[in-house]
């Protein structure tokens, strides 16, 4: 399983890379393992503001339908289209062409972990 570092990570499996104002959300390789084969991804419109916690997205599998959660709070201003396509992209490449949205962040959450903290997590 993958963790890269300079990600910080949510307790639901979610990953958010920060830079400057923008974030860009995903899904961790631990929540696309857990997920199975994805099938559907439904995207959040673009301009839509989302609190940090909120669902933004839903992400089908052969298994189940489950929410994602927003990392930070925040206007979409991208998502990623490849996914309607192509929404096994979560599952082979979670960290990269896998990403969902970005946003202009307006708020941040004290509950992100660092690559660490996330590991840790898992272990427990």
């Amino acid at each position: 399983m993958s963790i890269p570092a300079g990600l910080k990570y949510t307790k639901e499996h979610e990953w958010v890379r920060i830079e400057g104002d923008i974030a860009t959300f995903g899904v961790s390789d631990h929540a696309q393992e857990a997920l199975g084969d994805i099938v559907f991804v439904e995207l959040p419109e673009i301009g839509r503001k989302v609190d940090a916690a909120e669902a933004y997205a839903v992400v089908e599998s052969v298994k189940a339908v489950s929410d994602i959660y927003a990392p930070v709070a925040g206007e979409i201003i991208e998502v990623n289209e490849t996914l309607e396509g192509e929404p096994e992209k979560v599952n082979t490449e979670p960290y990269g062409a896998g990403w969902i949205a970005k946003v202009k962040i307006s708020g941040h959450s004290d509950e992100l972990m660092s690559d660490d903290e996330y590991t840790t997590f898992l272990e427990e």
